[in-house]
């Protein structure tokens, strides 16, 4: 189970009433199709007739190669269980027929939609409801459904699904340039959902009186990959290597999530302290950054780099602005930090007041006073006993058990609901 449930109720499967079986194996028709789709000809995988996985079908609003995040960490663990497809939103370029790029990733299939400009909004959603339509057909058993996005409703609601799962990572309704119809989309996949997750606490507390069977799975870790940075003898990136301590730290996507004034008035504080900024700008207009000498944005790390600069903070800075696009986050980049061995300042996000600044593990600062503050605080303060502190919250803290739990919900429900199937080709997916 999650960390928090909503209380179990009994209810119909609502995706999955009244259609017909599907073949037990994929046509070579089909097979053609996909080919005929995909704009990579030497993509590897894409004949599934000998993978008799259960499909699980991603919709997302996130690009599989953007930031490695949430859909990344569990995606990647479901591919051990489920043959993944990773559906990201279109790409428009001009002068093109309308394609699906297939992509091999990490052990998944990433679909990308590659669309000519120009397309209205009713040809867009006909054309990846084709697409969706492909991808499937191409299921040897079971399908699952996994929603990032509840826009994608628009071109998969007619989809007959074994298992409908809401992963609500973020309150996208909230986020700057949402469409006016996410909250009509997000109702109505909410009717559909089998499952819903959420990626946190206040999230979970929002959700939970809107579905009967609502799990909180708050923001995990893979501890030993950050823990390296607490022991790291490597040279330090070169892009770090000449900016002088002391440094504070962000890693993350620089949006209208972050409180810029807040960067600067930090900075303009304390112009002896350097401010290292780490990630992908989006959304925003890259001019509005504040330009000091000692902020430096360096722009976006792989996953695999981070340690090596977490190695070289101080302290960590989630300079999160209160608005609309925080109130129900919970960051990821929070128990990185702490298997780090990085001590953190965070601005007051509900979801890290609540357990981490409770606990101590984290500051929590308003105004760019307060976070000098508690920064200078910190860097003067002995961290043996405190790194103990966090190894024994973190304890038990990793994207393996989240997906365990998640995995053993999906089982469940799949092995309740009707096959698509024969019963003779049925698999069971349960969690071991």
């Amino acid at each position: 189970m999650s960390p928090l449930s909503s209380p179990p109720a009994d209810r119909a499967l609502i995706s999955n009433g009244g259609f017909e079986q599907m073949q037990q194996t994929v046509s070579h028709a089909s097979s053609m199709l996909l080919d005929k789709l995909s704009g990579h000809q030497d993509y590897s995988e894409r004949d599934t007739r000998g993978d008799q996985r259960p499909l699980l079908l991603c919709l997302s609003h996130l690009r599989w190669d953007f930031v490695w995040q949430r859909p990344q960490h569990l995606l990647t663990r479901a591919a051990r269980h489920f043959r993944v497809i990773f559906f990201e939103e279109p790409i428009f370029k001009a002068g093109i027929s309308a394609k699906l790029e297939l992509l091999a990733r990490n052990g998944i299939q990433v679909a990308v939609p590659v669309l000519p400009e120009g397309m209205s909004a009713k040809e867009v959603v006909a054309t990846q409801r084709r697409m969706v339509d492909e991808l499937a057909r191409t299921a040897t058993s079971k399908l699952a459904l996994w929603y990032y996005t509840p826009m994608a409703m628009s071109f998969s609601r007619h989809l007959h699904a074994d298992i409908v799962i809401y992963d609500n990572m973020d309150e996208l309704s909230a986020f700057r340039g949402a469409s006016p119809e996410m909250i009509e989309n997000e109702a109505a996949l909410l009717v559909r959902a089998d499952l819903v997750f959420t990626g946190g606490v206040s999230l979970y507390e929002a959700k939970r009186d809107r579905h009967p069977s609502v799990h909180a799975f708050p923001s995990s870790i893979e501890f030993a990959h950050f823990a390296a940075a607490r022991t790291w003898t490597k040279a330090e990136p070169s892009d770090q290597a000449g900016i002088r301590g002391p440094r504070l730290g962000f890693f993350g996507v620089i949006d209208e999530r972050l409180d810029l004034g807040l960067v600067d008035g930090i900075a303009r504080a304390r112009p002896d302290w350097q401010l290292v900024m780490i990630g992908p700008v989006a959304k925003i207009d890259p001019a509005t950054l504040p330009r000091r000498d000692n902020i430096h944005w360096l722009g976006s790390k792989p996953y695999s780099d981070l340690p090596s600069y977490l190695a070289g903070w101080d302290v960590g800075l989630m300079p999160f602005a209160l608005n609309e696009a925080t109130r129900f986050i919970s960051p990821t980049k929070t128990p990185e930090f702490l298997a780090a061995g990085v001590p953190v300042v965070s601005t007051p996000i509900a979801d890290v007041v609540r357990p981490y600044g409770e606990k101590g593990l984290v500051e929590i600062a308003g105004t760019a006073e307060e976070v000098v503050a508690a920064a200078e605080a910190l860097m003067n303060r002995p961290r043996p006993a405190w790194v103990a502190k966090v190894d024994r919250h973190l304890a038990g803290n990793s994207w393996d058990a989240t997906w365990d739990a998640m995995h053993r919900l999906v089982g469940a429900e799949l092995r309740v609901s009707p096959s698509r199937l024969p019963a003779s080709s049925m698999l069971s997916v349960a969690a071991e």
